[in-house]
């Protein structure tokens, strides 16, 4: 890969065309993120058995991108470079993923379906993290990062308010009709397949990529690494020589991710028990529940893309992980406060504390980990360092489940507040992070 020396500073119009492709992986992210519980539970899935049926996605995560990150480490084309070919094949695949996803009819085709769709979603995502090392100078990371956050947030915002602006401003019906899946979250799925393959494909087509500084170097090292034997020494072994920092902010990331995991699979459940005063998942008030739960994601997805932009410059006031200390504590407190609540408008507060720290989890770990990277391995290692954001997810989706059925009575709410509990102590675990950088840049 080329030295810091030889990048060039990019425009802001060059960090909005590599990033846009980030708008439609959150769309096709938020669609699952904030309706996979919902079709679960209305094809039938008790509350129990959802961290169970949600273990699809880590498992995913955990087999794809440290062998995507490997991959395209190792790729070259003139023409489609080393990341675009893997964000263009996992695009068209998470599109027929998200047009299959609300037309399961049985709740084994559900999981089903998200096993390739979460799988189809990593192979692009995963190497537009190392994108942004390849082709950006230090000086520029966290800006870069901060970009695709933006374009994070405002692709979960709409995504999440689809449901809801069907059946407002359409009509379009979200009951559920003998067991089936509303209308509104076909629809919304529908529309989702659409963007993300539009997002990535303006990425693809209007960003080109460096060159390894040597090429005959670098292709006389790929043929010397050919080989599924090898590939597979060479990418398990990586893992006994993560830096520092990387360790570090494993920590970190996994009392993160146990909190988000536990949001993103209870906060249907919680609301609509807590809230709307329902745990039977065909009724009309769980549906209902349903679409407000899309409002919140998209109030905590919309401060997110707003802080995007706001965090970088107390980092360089402070410190990256100052900041991601301070994000976590306040999400995390925010996270668990839903506890208390029992009005569906006072949900939208908690929401701006779990936005802001949705922000800095999307930003501030990439890019004190892109310092701390060797060049040449970038994309393998930010595919190793998302071990640390799925396996918490496994842990969360083998427990959780019985920590709600024999400590919690049954009561989704209460795991909403463990989760919040453990987002602030990943806060505080970030203070003994070492960040290469004692500024941000």
């Amino acid at each position: 890969m080329h030295s810091s020396s030889t990048k060039l500073r990019l425009s802001f119009w060059q960090l909005w065309n590599m990033s846009f492709g980030f708008f439609g992986i959150q769309f096709g992210f938020a669609l699952q993120n904030a309706n996979t519980s919902r079709i679960f539970s209305t094809l039938g899935a008790s509350p129990d058995d959802l961290p169970l049926f949600w273990l699809a996605a880590p498992v995913t995560g955990l087999l794809v991108q440290p062998i995507i990150g490997y991959l395209s480490d190792n790729t070259w084309h003139p023409k489609w470079g080393r990341r675009r070919p893997f964000f263009f094949i996992g695009a068209v695949l998470a599109s027929i993923a998200l047009f299959l996803m609300p037309n399961s009819q049985a709740l084994w085709m559900a999981v089903a379906v998200l096993w390739m769709m979460d799988a189809a979603i990593n192979v692009s995502m995963e190497p537009f993290r190392a994108f942004v090392g390849d082709k950006l100078d230090p000086s520029q990371q966290t800006a870069g990062f901060a970009m695709q956050t933006f374009f994070i947030g405002c692709g979960a915002v709409i995504a999440s308010l689809l449901p809801m602006l069907f059946a407002d401003w359409f009509g379009v019906s979200n009951a559920s009709i003998d067991g089936s899946i509303p209308d509104t979250v076909r629809y919304s799925f529908y529309a989702g397949g659409a963007v993300f393959l539009v997002s990535v494909l303006w990425t693809v087509f209007t960003s080109d990529e460096l060159p390894p500084e040597n090429l005959e170097e670098f292709h006389r090292e790929r043929k010397a690494t050919q080989g599924l034997g090898h590939a597979l020494a060479d990418i398990l072994g990586g893992f006994t020589r993560m830096p520092k920092t990387m360790v570090q902010l494993a920590f970190v990331q996994f009392f993160t991710w146990i909190g988000l995991f536990a949001m993103w699979i209870y906060t249907t459940s919680a609301v609509a028990d807590n809230v709307f005063g329902t745990a039977d998942a065909q009724s009309t008030l769980f549906q209902d529940a349903g679409n407000w739960v899309g409002t919140m994601f998209a109030v905590y997805s919309g401060v997110s893309a707003l802080a995007a932009f706001i965090l970088p410059v107390f980092a360089r006031a402070t410190s990256r992980k100052t900041v991601h200390m301070v994000c976590l504590v306040v999400g995390g407190i925010s996270l668990a406060s839903v506890f208390l609540i029992h009005d569906k408008q006072m949900l939208l507060l908690p929401m701006v504390g779990v936005g802001i720290a949705w922000a800095s989890i999307l930003t501030m770990p990439y890019a004190i980990l892109a310092g701390a990277l060797p060049a040449k391995r970038m994309g393998y290692y930010m595919g190793v360092f998302n071990f640390f954001v799925v396996i918490p997810q496994i842990v969360s989706g083998l427990l959780l489940g019985f920590v709600t059925s024999h400590f919690f009575g049954g009561h989704t709410v209460s795991t909403l507040a463990l989760g919040g509990v453990s987002m602030a102590l990943a806060g505080v675990l970030t203070l003994f992070v070492t960040d290469t950088a004692a500024r941000a840049n």
